[in-house]
């Protein structure tokens, strides 16, 4: 039985030391205690890329800032902003436009919907979004279904294949509607850690279309190759207009699309100029170097990118190496050319290509009938990713994928002798079947290694098979597809409708969605049809026996949005109080909203709050008890 009054004095005291201690270790304020980063959580998989609702994101910025960046989209400049994600204020993080031909088009088009790149800790080291480092806010460019990114991406997560995260955002600027965007987790730091663990390997964002491989002012230029205007490398599009060939190049009045990466790391330290040349060293995180790539010129066309063996010379590879999301040593260098170099001969495939993983990135892709990418003439849209030899692919920017390249013809095919086969019944027919055996555009799969060199192999043929077949159950068959698109449909819908931005309409979104939703319906059709035999699985076989081919002619792909647009002018035109372009009419600057700190959520501290109410509550209890009592 407690009578000491300096017992009571003591527990109050104790009780007061625990809150407090509690209240700095909530704050990050005590030195002495390191969170583990490998269980950081990476809590944003599940709060911002939760897919059950379309998220809010409020981008609260000086109006003369974000115009002028707006202005001068092409040069790519981060300015500061802070950006409140479901309630939940970041304060002073980077943010920029993003993109090669959909920033120009955007451009021409006299819009201001660019698509952005938010970088958390731009401006303040080891700053994040619950374990995330950065991310793009795609503005769903030549996609009238508002959804052509979103289910490849889920497709791909369907088979298997490792894949960035994805969920829909309704963008304001400084509480002023924008537009609904598809915010996609960035292939970095934080994408790395999810997938690989702490000790991951190389990322790399091969590009044949590039204009070179310079590097930004954000990090030190390797190679001696000068500074030019930033492209980014995470979206790179075919230029409007290419034939289905491909970019042809040296044609009058194009440029090929840019390439570029990004540096951010959940801990990373940037370093001041030195040397006074402007150049600064790369970034840093555990010691690993890293880098944000922009464009200069060169590596056009370079079919290394189509990861075909050249030589041992590193120079050789510099489509691949320029455009390394980390900082590469000779070593690294050295053993992915060896990897290269043993994939193109067939040896030791199971040794250098991570093959359960490529054959599930094959069969969602495939599915998916994308040849602004690695299947295509273009070489691009991929990140390779490598680890103690082994290489794996990672899929990336799907705006133009089920058959929605070169208007949806799907660039044409060619077979073994290398001629053009392109049919010259409907297009989207064409695509629906598109032979899951020769998927490859343009090119050959003697030309394609990765897959190529892989389907020539009959135990991997067979394995391909049946993880393709696995996909088209589980996914299709199933009516997971179904009903996931009526779900996904009646949620973004009304976000849709009220879009000031939108390139389409809303009758033109309502329309490519039903194309895309029949698309899918008979692409799944004509693959079990093919893995089954009773559609021939190949070029050949196809043009030989064409009546066995599943019949879309009912289906409009241009509806869905193409290289062409697809219709639709920016903006919608059904949403009042903004100017052609986007724009809000009376656009003023707003105040910040309130933040509480950089890494501390609002729910962290209402928890504590409520817990020392709690325990405040729970002594004047005792105390008057104990009175009473006594």
């Amino acid at each position: 039985m407690i009578k000491s009054r300096s017992i009571t004095v003591l527990c109050c005291c104790i009780t007061v030391i625990a809150i407090v201690f509690t209240c700095l270790f909530v704050s990050g304020r005590l030195t002495f205690v390191k969170a583990d980063s490998s269980n950081d959580s990476f809590r944003y998989a599940d709060k911002l890329f939760d897919t059950s609702y379309v998220h809010s994101i409020n981008i609260d910025v000086s109006s003369d800032d974000w115009q002028n960046m707006l202005d001068n989209a092409r040069a790519e400049e981060y300015i500061s902003c802070d950006v409140t994600i479901d309630g939940t204020t970041i304060k002073n993080v980077g943010i920029r436009p993003k993109g090669n031909t959909s920033l120009s088009n955007v451009e021409s088009m006299d819009s201001e919907r660019y698509s952005f790149k938010i970088k958390f800790d731009k401006y303040d080291d080891g700053k994040n979004y619950m374990g995330l480092d950065k991310i793009a806010l795609n503005n769903i460019i030549q996609d009238n279904t508002y959804m052509k990114d979103y289910f490849s991406y889920r497709m791909m997560g369907e088979a298997g294949a490792d894949a960035p995260l994805c969920s829909y955002s309704y963008i304001k600027v400084n509480n002023q509607d924008w537009g609904l965007y598809l915010t996609v987790e960035a292939i970095d730091e934080s994408f790395a850690r999810r997938n690989y663990g702490s000790d991951f390997g190389e990322l790399y964002k091969p590009e044949s279309m590039a204009m070179g491989g310079g590097m930004d002012k954000d990090s030190k230029n390797l190679g001696g190759r000068p500074e030019m205007p930033p492209q980014d490398r995470d979206e790179q599009e075919s230029p409007q207009g290419a034939d289905r060939q491909g970019f042809q190049q040296g044609e009058a009045g194009q440029k090929p699309p840019g390439d570029a990466s990004e540096e951010l790391k959940g801990d990373m330290t940037e370093i001041p100029p030195q040397n006074g040349d402007g150049q600064e060293p790369p970034q840093t995180f555990d010691g690993r170097e890293h880098r944000e790539d922009k464009g200069g010129f060169g590596a056009m066309g370079d079919n290394t990118v189509a990861l075909v063996y050249q030589d041992d010379d590193i120079d050789s590879y510099s489509a691949i190496f320029d455009y390394a999301v980390f900082n590469p040593d000779t070593s690294d260098k050295i053993r992915l050319i060896n990897s290269i170099k043993q994939l193109n001969e067939g040896n030791n495939l199971q040794d250098v290509v991570d093959v359960d993983e490529v054959l599930k990135y094959f069969a969602a892709h495939n599915f998916t009938v994308n040849f602004d990418s690695y299947t295509g003439s273009m070489m691009h849209n991929y990140y390779l990713y490598e680890k103690d030899g082994k290489m794996s692919m990672i899929p990336w920017d799907y705006n133009l994928a089920f058959g929605s390249f070169s208007g949806g013809h799907g660039g044409g095919r060619r077979g073994a002798d290398n001629a053009d086969s392109m049919d010259s019944g409907d297009s989207a027919t064409q695509s629906v079947n598109y032979p899951i055996d020769m998927p490859v555009s343009g090119t050959t799969l003697e030309d394609r290694p990765m897959i190529g060199k892989l389907l020539e192999n009959s135990e991997y043929m067979e394995k391909y098979h049946e993880v393709f077949s696995d996909f088209i159950e589980d996914y299709f068959e199933s009516g997971d597809f179904l009903s996931e698109y009526n779900r996904v449909y009646n949620m973004i819908a009304e976000y849709v409708m009220k879009d000031p931005t939108k390139f389409c309409t809303f009758d033109e979104f309502t329309k490519g969605a039903e194309a895309l939703k029949q698309f899918c319906e008979l692409r799944a059709e004509s693959v079990r049809g093919q893995l089954n035999g009773m559609i021939p699985s190949t070029t050949e076989g196809q043009a030989e026996d064409s009546g066995a081919l599943i019949d879309a002619s009912s289906v409009s792909i241009n509806d869905m949005g193409s290289m062409g647009m697809g219709g639709g002018q920016p903006g919608g035109g059904e949403s009042e109080g903004f100017e052609r372009g986007g724009r809000p009419n009376n656009f003023e600057e707003r105040e910040n909203p309130v933040s509480i700190g950089n890494d501390i959520k609002v729910r962290e501290y209402a928890i504590l709050i409520g817990c020392i109410l709690a325990v405040a509550a729970a002594i004047i209890a005792a105390a008057i008890f104990k009175r009473r009592r006594y």
